[in-house]
């Protein structure tokens, strides 16, 4: 007859179940850790690239005025800080820092939405109110930025992709730019997305950082309206004005 034999222990774990559970040594790495630190990183990294989108919008605008104005201004972008820094080095560090933001940014949102997804891995029995275009467009109109970036950067930063392709002309790159039909339509497909990014992200980005309330919420969206309309008619203007024959 066969001997009972006792059941040995269940070591098994889970599939897929996370059981790292050490706390992080730094106040800066328990930040990251939780969801409030990862909203702040994105929220923070948005207003700066926000900041940044404002003054190229300007700076952008100089096309109006005519090659000289527009290739001067961009002859001075070059030699800020001189004679403390040298030559391009401000536009260097500016790149880095727009580089350093674009990834925290990046990396908040991608992990912010695999949280979400592992909050609730069953969906909703009842449907839920739908939400705003540019709320359901946020991850693609973000896709939709990153890889206008690299066309732009290709385009009039190295002119590799630039029909003129003259390094130190930025009018005549972007008058080059905006008299192809490809050109226009990448600029103004990546423009919209911008806008609608802007619109939810900085009222997303105000109540993550405490400037939301009750009282200050319709001046809140309103902001939020008005820079991305702002903002996304400035952009469009210099290839309308290429278009229409305004900049030439």
């Amino acid at each position: 007859m066969a001997l009972a034999t006792r059941p040995e222990p269940r070591t098994d774990k889970p599939a897929g179940r996370r059981t790292d559970t050490r706390t992080p040594r730094t106040a800066l790495g328990r930040l990251w850790r939780s969801t409030i630190g990862k909203k702040t990183v994105m929220a923070v990294s948005g207003l700066f690239l926000l900041g940044y989108l404002v003054v190229h919008m300007a700076g952008n605008l100089k096309v109006f005025f005519g090659p000289a104005e527009m290739n001067d201004y961009a002859h001075w972008l070059r030699t800020i800080g001189e004679p403390v820094v040298h030559q391009e080095w401000f536009l260097w560090i500016m790149r880095v820092a727009l580089l350093v933001a674009v990834v925290a940014h990046a990396v908040a949102a991608y992990q912010l939405s695999r949280l979400d997804i592992a909050a609730r891995p069953v969906k909703y029995v009842h449907q839920r109110r739908r939400a705003s275009y540019a709320t359901r467009t946020m991850r693609w109109g973000g896709v939709i930025v990153a890889l206008f970036v690299v066309w732009h950067i290709l385009d009039l930063t190295t002119g590799t992709v630039n029909p003129n392709g003259e390094h130190g002309r930025p009018y005549e790159n972007i008058v080059a730019t905006f008299s192809t039909w490809y050109g226009n339509v990448i600029y103004i497909v990546a423009m919209l997305a911008v806008g609608l990014h802007i619109r939810h992200g900085f009222y997303g980005a105000a109540q993550t950082l405490g400037a939301g309330s009750a009282s200050r919420d319709r001046a809140l969206k309103a902001t939020a309206d008005g820079l991305a309309l702002v903002l996304t008619l400035g952009f469009l203007s210099v290839p309308i004005g290429v278009m229409t024959g305004i900049v030439e």
